[in-house]
């Protein structure tokens, strides 16, 4: 196993992550399983796990804890905070109130006395920013958390947080977590070259691209899709849409070129993003044993020059061809009445 320093850090992290998303009600029910596939991962040389509060309500985060007994200290620790837990109003998002009380249940879930990433999981234009470093930097000096980051930020608010840090005298957002695979290229034109300029570490999520790259999604095959990733989102996965045939078109060169270098396609998918010098580590995020062993092969795939040429053949350097993982729309274009005057000040100035 490879490792990387996180950013600036001088945490050593391994080049695979291991995602713990599907250890729950969402995926891997079985909590002892689940908990063996984490020690397998620890075995295989992976020192970094991944979590979130909101994956399967609280139930990951309880999974990670049991398995990490006895082996913490061996062990970088990242999860997040955002998204509600629970019904009612001031129960998520990036406020100091909700930061303050939600890290103390990821705490006694995770059976810990402090996480080493804590990264908020989504931008919340409806907490100032300042307010948000504040309260992380306060908990690093607590001790409750070691260092702290982000997931799928857009590039001008990690642009304004490090400008507030700086003029506020707050730590900075040490880690940016993006979505990137084989169809997902969109931050390579700003996101990557933003981080790699200001020393952030990059963990990127979705290397199988919710499974199109798992090799299960064929060209002219049947695509059922009353299971698996295909169940929760049938739109994704529907061959009659133009999209999904794009993105099968894609598969089925990638899936060539894999054979023509002697490794699957799923193997090919989670040593892509590996590649890039920005990248400091990938999350995988297998649901059973089968899939770990899978992934942890192209954790020791190196993909030479004229490979990486040939995928830019199939996928060009910027694009993104799984719409699903692609950048995180703002309020100023999710929402028409954030550019529109209100009616009589129109009809005033017209």
């Amino acid at each position: 196993m490879r490792y990387r320093v996180l950013g600036g850090t001088g945490i050593e992290v391994s080049v695979h992550c291991l995602g713990a998303m599907m250890f729950g009600a969402v995926g891997n029910p079985d909590h002892d399983d689940c908990v063996r596939i984490i020690h397998a991962a620890l075995d295989q040389g992976i020192n970094f796990v991944d979590t979130a509060d909101m994956y399967s309500s609280g139930e990951s985060e309880e999974i990670v804890g049991k398995a990490l007994h006895g082996r913490r200290d061996d062990v970088v620790l990242a999860t997040k905070v955002h998204f509600p837990m629970g019904d009612g109003p001031n129960r998520g998002g990036n406020s100091r109130r909700w930061i303050v009380k939600e890290v103390e249940a990821s705490l006694r879930r995770l059976r810990t006395d402090w996480i080493d990433l804590y990264q908020i999981h989504r931008y919340d234009p409806a907490t100032d920013i300042e307010e948000t470093l504040a309260t992380l930097t306060d908990l690093v000096r607590q001790g409750k958390i070691r260092t702290f980051g982000c997931s799928m930020f857009p590039v001008e608010q990690l642009a304004e947080a490090h400008h507030v840090a700086e003029r506020r005298g707050l730590q900075r957002l040490r880690t940016e977590q993006p979505p990137y695979s084989l169809l997902t290229r969109w931050i390579e034109t700003s996101m990557l070259p933003f981080c790699q300029r200001h020393g952030m570490g990059v963990l990127t999520f979705g290397p199988l691209a919710s499974g199109f790259l798992s090799g299960r999604y064929r060209k002219d095959q049947p695509i059922d899709l009353t299971t698996g990733r295909a169940a929760l989102t049938p739109s994704r996965f529907d061959p009659a849409v133009a999209d999904t045939v794009t993105k099968l078109d894609a598969v089925e060169r990638l899936v060539e070129l894999a054979a023509d270098i002697g490794c699957s396609l799923p193997e090919l998918a989670a040593a892509f993003p590996v590649a890039h010098p920005a990248v400091t580590s990938v999350i995988i995020g297998p649901r059973t044993m089968a899939q770990l062993e899978t992934l942890l092969k192209g954790a020791s795939l190196v993909l030479d020059d004229a490979t990486l040429d040939r995928i830019d053949e199939i996928v060009p350097p910027g694009t993104n061809l799984y719409k699903e993982h692609g950048p995180w729309t703002p309020p100023a274009l999710a929402d028409p009445s954030t550019r529109r005057r209100p009616l009589a000040d129109r009809a005033a100035v017209g």
